[in-house]
Formats: C-alpha cells, sequence, structure tokens
C-alpha cells in the first residue's frame, strides 16, 4: 500500500453465514452488504468481472491475490455492475497502464459496492469449495446475530438486469442476416459484436411473448446469459417452449439452461459454482477440450434430458455444459464462447 492510503486504513469484517468472521481493511463504497459469496478464478479481467450483470446479488472474491494494477478502463465495461460486495487479497492503490482513467476504490465508491481487502482468500475459497457457496456480509461492525445472512436470497435477478424495452441495432452494409436476442440480462456487448459483423439485431425484453418473437421472422434466436436461479423464470420458460421447432435457437450460459427447461428437463445448484475463465469443457466423441470462460452456479442435470443429445460436459465435474436439439434446429451452450464461434453456429443455425 501506498503512504497516502495506509493513514486512512479502516477495518472491515467479512462474515459468513455460520460465523466464521475474517478481519480486513475497508475500500469502496462506506456501508454494509449482505450476498451470496463466490470466488473467481480469473487472474486477469476484474473489469469485466466487476461490470458483469451475472454477478447479480453476489459478493464476489478474487482468487488472485492482487486486483486493481491496472486501474479501471470504461472502454472495457461489459454492462452495469450487479453485485453486492468485491472481496481481494491485496488491491493496487497505484495503477499502472497507460489506458488506466482512474484507480479500483473511486470505481466501488461510484457504484456503491463495499469492498474489503487484506482477508485470506485462500482460506476462504477451501471454506467454500468444502462447504458449498454461502452467504455472507461485509460489513464496519460484527453483527450480533446472523439471521440477517443466513436468509438472504437472491430473487428477481433476470427482471433487474435484462433488458425491459425492445431495440433495434442495424449495421452500416447490407444486413447479411436477421438475429433476435431474448436479453436474460447478458452484458451488453452481444448485440453490438454481431451488429459488427454485419447482422441487424432485434433485442427483445426477458418477457416477450413467443408470437411477438416470431412475428420478427428472424434468423436465429439467442438466448443470453443471465443472473441467479433459472427455475425462477416460470413465464420466460413456457414462451421458449413455444417457440421450439419454430426458430432455429442458441443458448448461452442462463438461456442454455432456460431452453433444457422449457423441454422438460431439471436443473440444480453446484456446490460452489463455475466463476472464472479457465473451466475445461470436452466436446463429446472427441479429443477436444475447450478451455472456457463461465460464471453460474446451476447446471443442467444430465439424466433429466428427455429431449436433446449432450454435446460438451465440465471435465473437473462432469457437469452438462452443451446440448444439440436437432430435430429442432437449436444447440446451447453453459459457456461463454468466442464472437467467432457465435457467429458460425449462427449461420449453420439459419
Amino acid at each position: 500500500m501506498s503512504a497516502h492510503k495506509v493513514l486512512r486504513m479502516k477495518k472491515r469484517y467479512l462474515v459468513l453465514q455460520d460465523g466464521t468472521v475474517f478481519e480486513g481493511y475497508a475500500f469502496g463504497a462506506d456501508k454494509c452488504a449482505v450476498g451470496e459469496l463466490i470466488f473467481s478464478t480469473n487472474v486477469v479481467g476484474y473489469i469485466e468481472t466487476l461490470t458483469d450483470p451475472c454477478y447479480y446479488g453476489q459478493i464476489v472474491m478474487q482468487t488472485f491475490p492482487a486486483v486493481g494494477n491496472y486501474g479501471i478502463i470504461e472502454s472495457d465495461f461489459v454492462g452495469e455492475p450487479g453485485l453486492n460486495g468485491y472481496v481481494v487479497r491485496e488491491y493496487c492503490d497505484y495503477p499502472s497502464n497507460f489506458r488506466c482513467e482512474y484507480d479500483l476504490d473511486t470505481f466501488l465508491k461510484n457504484n456503491n459496492i463495499p469492498g474489503i481487502y487484506g482477508v485470506d482468500t485462500r482460506e476462504i475459497t477451501n471454506i467454500i469449495r468444502d462447504n458449498g457457496v454461502m452467504n455472507a456480509a461485509i460489513c464496519d461492525e460484527v453483527p450480533p446475530t446472523f439471521d440477517g445472512i443466513k436468509n438472504f436470497r437472491i430473487v428477481d435477478a433476470v427482471k433487474n438486469t435484462a433488458a425491459t424495452e425492445k431495440s433495434e441495432f442495424v449495421p452500416k452494409c447490407a444486413a447479411k442476416g436477421h438475429v433476435a436476442i431474448l436479453d436474460l440480462g447478458s452484458s451488453k456487448n452481444l448485440e453490438l459484436s454481431l451488429m459488427d459483423k454485419g447482422y441487424k439485431v432485434t433485442l427483445m425484453p426477458y418477457n416477450s411473448k413467443a408470437e411477438d418473437i416470431l412475428a420478427l421472422s428472424a434468423d436465429v434466436l439467442v438466448l443470453t446469459e443471465g443472473a441467479g436461479d433459472p427455475k425462477e423464470n416460470a413465464d420466460t420458460i413456457a414462451e421458449v417452449a413455444k417457440l421450439f421447432g419454430k426458430v432455429p435457437m442458441l443458448g448461452i450460459g442462463l438461456g442454455h439452461q432456460v431452453m433444457a427447461l422449457s423441454k422438460g428437463a431439471d436443473t440444480e445448484k453446484l456446490l460452489y459454482g463455475h466463476h472464472g475463465g479457465n473451466q475445461p469443457s470436452k466436446v463429446v466423441g472427441t479429443d477436444r477440450t475447450l478451455i472456457t470462460t463461465q460464471n453460474h452456479n446451476y447446471v443442467v442435470v444430465a439424466d433429466s434430458i428427455k429431449d436433446g443429445e449432450i454435446t460438451h460436459i465440465n471435465m473437473n465435474d462432469k457437469t452438462v455444459e452443451g446440448i444439440a436439439y436437432k430435430n429442432d434446429k437449436a444447440l446451447s451452450v453453459q459457456f461463454a464462447p468466442t464472437e467467432e464461434w457465435i457467429v458460425e453456429t449462427i449461420e449453420n443455425l439459419k
């Protein structure tokens, strides 16, 4: 830490729902917060993590020890911050990068997100790995009871992060296709990247009716990533069920789970989720394993899949990470695919 900030170091506590307390120091917003504590294994990309709506309602802890060294660069934002708190081993208050606009502490303050540093993130990660994701609080005083922490629950994640109005994005050149996007609360760069690739894009809100989506006559419908428990989106699941076989579909992240649920499959919560950019996903029937970026706590239950063929499996825990619905010209993946893969898939589905 640099001297000018050492002088104002303030005690802060990370309190787990089981009563375990970690003492550290405050940075970011001057407030207390409760959330679902998860860990992210990303080595770089903390700006993308901080601005990813898929972390809605969560307190994010970075397993990589040093965070903030290249500061904050607003052109790297991928959406609106959704996290409730931020935990790091140490943060750099004197970033050095030619693109840097301001520091991490300022970003957290600007977005009303409390942070804590100076705690043993390795020990906390081991606790989560052994016991599963748990709620936690970032606070300036240890609470007398932990009921408020235990009772916290993430609700209305899609409702609070997804688009609520229809919008269109038209490429400067003649469009090579029309892609509809059902926004479930993802980062906001998918529609822009597809437009840059030459597609007309229509962004539809999460609560769109099937008939309104079909009326677009789009070549492909993409269901985006999003936050929270997929089963909470019962109305969306019912509408997606009406779309199978009527429009080619590609599901990503939460969209993958919603598609599976609409086909009668089940989902369950993982012990500690997949969060980070080093998740190995094997392509079934091949020797290929993709190193993927993922951010989710729920997965499709393999034995519950009634219609569809599993295409990808996580090599760490053997969970389902891809399903093909060949009779309906639809497929989905749990991970965040590359732009090139998305474009190739859209062309194959058209």
